[in-house]
């Protein structure tokens, strides 16, 4: 008998890997059905691939971020709209408003810190431009906790304008 396991003809990864970014899909819903309002202290960090297809961003933050980004779901954000693929949201970066569009299949880390609860998918390397992920970097954050931006080190934070809603 052979220790290998035979190849399977079903492809497991990607239907699990489908299934948990269905999971982001229903909690994003959620949070839309509400009228953009997160309850108690839930708060997402929401990382993506900026060059994969379907993803549209303003091109300075492309430019500032050529492979990977964060942003964080939390006190300023509007127009939450999802969809079967992805979800668009209002986010405000140095005070200038910005509208991004990301694919479901764009988004490599789903994180909500008020429970400890995160995903981690695994990137279709045919999905994207550039295919070298970025080495793991640690997240300086200000004194509210908030993550700072560090785009001369390559850090893939992005820092949000927070404040009253739009």
């Amino acid at each position: 008998m052979s220790d290998e396991a035979p190849d399977s003809l079903i492809p497991y990864d990607e239907i699990v890997q489908e299934a948990l970014r269905a999971v982001v899909g229903r909690v994003l819903g959620s949070v839309e059905e509400s009228g953009g309002e997160l309850p108690g202290g839930h708060h997402f960090y929401i990382t993506f691939k900026t060059a994969a297809s379907g993803v549209d961003i303003p091109s300075a933050l492309r430019e500032r971020f050529p492979d990977e980004m964060t942003i964080v779901l939390q006190n300023k954000f509007w127009d939450l709209s999802v969809g079967e693929d992805g979800f668009s949201v209002g986010l405000s970066f140095n005070q200038i408003p910005s509208k991004l569009v990301i694919p479901f299949s764009a988004i490599t880390a789903f994180v909500d810190p008020a429970v400890d609860f995160g995903l981690q998918f695994q990137a279709a390397i045919e999905d994207f431009e550039q295919t070298s992920p970025a080495e793991g970097e640690a997240t300086e954050t200000d004194e509210t906790g908030e993550p700072i931006a560090k785009s001369e080190d390559g850090s893939n934070v992005v820092t949000v304008d927070f404040g009253r809603k739009k």
